[in-house]
């Protein structure tokens, strides 16, 4: 039997996105790092509900949205795969300087003090051209909606940012 790929969906009761699309959320986030890729086989439905708490009927949803959207496909008795990725070059190489240049930033902003909330503020302010600081109008159209700036798709050696 084919080996479920590294990846573990944390489920945030309280950030207001249905279960199911945080599962697809999730799986997408991981389509784009690269962490999965076509041909890996997602975790059961058994293997969710026992790590998750969760109704197996919702990973079945999540996993029929993801097969709607072409990202996976069901093989019966031996589980949903990956079909294709998600995202550009930057993902293909885990040492990308695109990566290292983040994963430094995410370094020098912990040490001067930034939460993880701050950063997903100015990182959600930069992708949408807003002013960061200085000026008093604040974040032209608001923050994003609870929830859809971050997804977590948790893997062997993965620390969150």
């Amino acid at each position: 039997m084919a080996e479920s790929a590294a990846v573990e969906f944390r489920i945030d009761r309280r950030s207001g996105v249905a279960t199911y699309m945080q599962i697809v959320q999730q799986t997408k986030q991981a389509l784009r790092l690269g962490v999965l890729r076509p041909g890996d086989r997602l975790p059961t439905a058994r293997e969710v509900v026992e790590a998750t708490a969760i109704n197996p009927n919702t990973v079945l949803k999540a996993y029929r949205e993801l097969e709607r959207e072409g990202l996976a496909e069901g093989r019966r008795g031996l589980g949903t795969f990956v079909r294709r990725t998600l995202g550009g070059a930057a993902h293909e190489n885990p040492d990308s300087s695109l990566r290292t240049e983040l994963a430094d930033w995410v370094g020098r902003a912990r040490a001067a003090g930034l939460e993880r909330d701050d950063m997903t503020a100015l990182f959600t302010a930069a992708l949408d051209g807003a002013p960061t600081g200085g000026g008093t109008s604040g974040v032209s159209g608001g923050p994003a909606p609870h929830g859809t700036s971050r997804t977590n798709s948790a893997h062997e050696g993965e620390t969150n940012a």
